[in-house]
């Protein structure tokens, strides 16, 4: 059972040395693998697929359990899982529970990848996953993308995009990020706010480059201040001077940065909230939050969104999606607020 260890050894690094946790999917009590891979064996086995065992076993149970379900399932089905589900599920509940069976960090590593692979960028999903994550989780990504696809991912992203745009995706992902610190640095924090000041709205163009090293290299806490400085200096707060200052996907990493420095469970809650509001909601941005964020910080989201719009994110999944991929979503949401 080396394997198992293995993995469970990999989950303690999953969540930042510094971020508290608020997850919606938690280890289930009077865990028994051998009886869940019997119930997914059954189920898939069905005349037309138990969708809902599927769905009450895997979405009710952590990464870890997961896994030693399927090491569960091979043993007495003699063959792989994954496999299994892949062949029993298909469209959005196929990807929803196959993004459950990987660790959070393999997940992300997995959309990044998908993101840069193939013709053109799927920007928007480097952007999120890129500016929203911790440092630990960055580091985390960044050796289990060299484990799954045999590449650096600094490479794979510096190969995919290109200027101003690159430099700052490249500094995010060498995650260099000073840990937060119990002493607050006053005369920093004023230096910084300055120098965002003076790179940016003060003059004519922007200096990038120093907007770049503050926002990749300090650390959250003194960020929050050095925003909160910035405003004694501009006339504009740090996200209307990024929106005057720059454009494209540059203007998306830095307000995506700011907004997640600011409240990064805000930023979920109102990404997810954009995605339902589209047509046909945007399933793929859903799911990605959902997936990834159901073990890491999904019941501060759920909070978040429920003050931000005065409706409940369960509600609000309800309304948006439907059938056994409605089913699957509203478990990983957990309780209606």
């Amino acid at each position: 059972m080396a394997m198992v260890s293995e993995f469970l050894g990999q989950l303690s690094l999953n969540v930042g040395a510094h971020e508290p946790t608020y997850p919606t999917v938690v280890a289930a009590m009077d865990f028994d693998p051998d009886r869940d891979a019997a119930r997914i064996e059954t189920a898939i086995k069905t005349k037309g697929v138990d969708e809902q065992t599927i769905i009450d076993v895997l979405t009710k149970r952590t990464y870890s359990q997961r896994r030693e379900i399927a090491f569960a399932y091979e043993r007495r089905a003699k063959k792989d899982m994954i496999t299994a589900l892949k062949g029993a599920l298909s469209g959005s509940l196929e990807t929803v529970v196959l993004g459950l069976m990987k660790s959070t960090a393999q997940y992300d590593a997995s959309e990044i990848r998908g993101s840069i692979k193939g013709l053109g960028t799927d920007e928007e999903t480097l952007i999120e996953i890129v500016c929203s994550r911790s440092n630990a989780e960055l580091a985390e990504i960044k050796s289990v993308y060299k484990e799954l696809f045999k590449k650096d991912l600094d490479k794979d992203v510096a190969g995919d995009t290109s200027g101003d745009f690159a430099k700052l995706l490249l500094a995010l992902v060498q995650a260099k990020r000073a840990d937060p610190s119990s002493i607050v640095d006053y005369e920093k924090i004023d230096e910084d706010a300055r120098a965002l000041y003076d790179a940016g709205v003060k003059r004519r163009g922007t200096d990038v480059a120093t907007w770049i090293s503050i926002m990749s290299e300090r650390s959250v806490p003194h960020l929050q201040k050095v925003f909160e400085r910035y405003k004694s200096y501009s006339p504009y707060d740090m996200q209307e001077s990024i929106r005057k200052e720059v454009k494209g996907d540059l203007e998306k990493s830095f307000l995506t940065l700011v907004q997640c420095f600011e409240n990064k469970q805000l930023y979920f809650a109102n990404r997810l909230s954009e995605a339902m509001k589209s047509k046909g909601a945007k399933e793929k941005v859903v799911t990605r939050i959902m997936v990834s964020r159901c073990e890491v910080d999904l019941k501060k989201i759920r909070s978040e969104f429920k003050t931000h719009y005065g409706q409940s994110l369960h509600k609000t999944i309800a309304e948006h999606t439907k059938g056994d991929y409605q089913k699957a979503l509203l478990s990983l949401c957990g309780g209606d607020d």
